[in-house]
This record gives C-alpha cells, sequence and structure tokens, in this order.
C-alpha cells in the first residue's frame, strides 16, 4: 500500500464516517493532511483523479455515483483496471502487469493510479 493508495482509502473513511460528503473535498483534506510538507504531492493530479473517477462510476463502497471528475484518460485507466481485477483477481499482486492491462499496452508512464486501484480493491472498497 503507497501513500495514494492510504490517502484514498482515508477519504472513503471520511464519507463513510459521515464527516465528509463528497469525494472530491474528502480527497482534499486527506491530502493537505497526509502531505502536509509537500505541495508537489498534494497537486499530483493523476492519483487523485483515479480515485474521483472510481467514485464518480459508483464503483466505491459507500460513495453514490455522481460527477466528480472531468478525467478522461485516468478514468479510463482506473475503469480498465478494475474491470481486469473483476476477472483476474491476481493481478492485484502485479502493479505492472495492471498497469499495462489498463493502459492497453500503450507507453504510458504509471503515475500512482495503480496504488489507487489496487488499494482500494485490497481493502474490499470496490464493489465487486
Amino acid at each position: 500500500m503507497g501513500k495514494y493508495g492510504i490517502a484514498a482509502k482515508h477519504a472513503v473513511m471520511l464519507v463513510a464516517e459521515g464527516l465528509d460528503k463528497n469525494p472530491r473535498s474528502a480527497w482534499e483534506k486527506v491530502i493537505l493532511k497526509d502531505f502536509q510538507d509537500s505541495k508537489s504531492s498534494q497537486d499530483k493530479n493523476c492519483p487523485k483523479s483515479t480515485f474521483l473517477a472510481l467514485c464518480e462510476a459508483g464503483l466505491v463502497q459507500g460513495i453514490v455515483a455522481g460527477s466528480y471528475t472531468g478525467s478522461v484518460k485516468n478514468k479510463k485507466y482506473a475503469l480498465n483496471a478494475v474491470g481486469h481485477l473483476k476477472t483476474n483477481p491476481e493481478l492485484v499482486a502485479d502493479e505492472n502487469k495492471l498497469w499495462m492491462l489498463a493502459i492497453e499496452g500503450k507507453d504510458i508512464k504509471e503515475n500512482s493510479q495503480m496504488d489507487v486501484v489496487i488499494t482500494l480493491w485490497s481493502e474490499g472498497l470496490i464493489k465487486r
């Protein structure tokens, strides 16, 4: 579990516990707290877009589907990854392979997107 996966898990917990109703603002609160010493980590968009895309699609336990992100690419990668995990859950142990499947073999550098997906999947926070 990486730092952005942990942040995603904490954001889900904020919403589940009723401390925040919106996954976007829950993410922002967690990121500001968890990464208080790193503005660049706070501003990192790929894990945030991935988290919000999963929420938007109604895939995250306890979060209502809605309009949370304008991301197209990270949303596609996140949904592809979850689709592959649903058909082959063993991929949770191979982040690189899952990423390659999510991006359909293109030459794109992973930027903590799979950390978010794998952590939420491993914690049972993605609807199966």
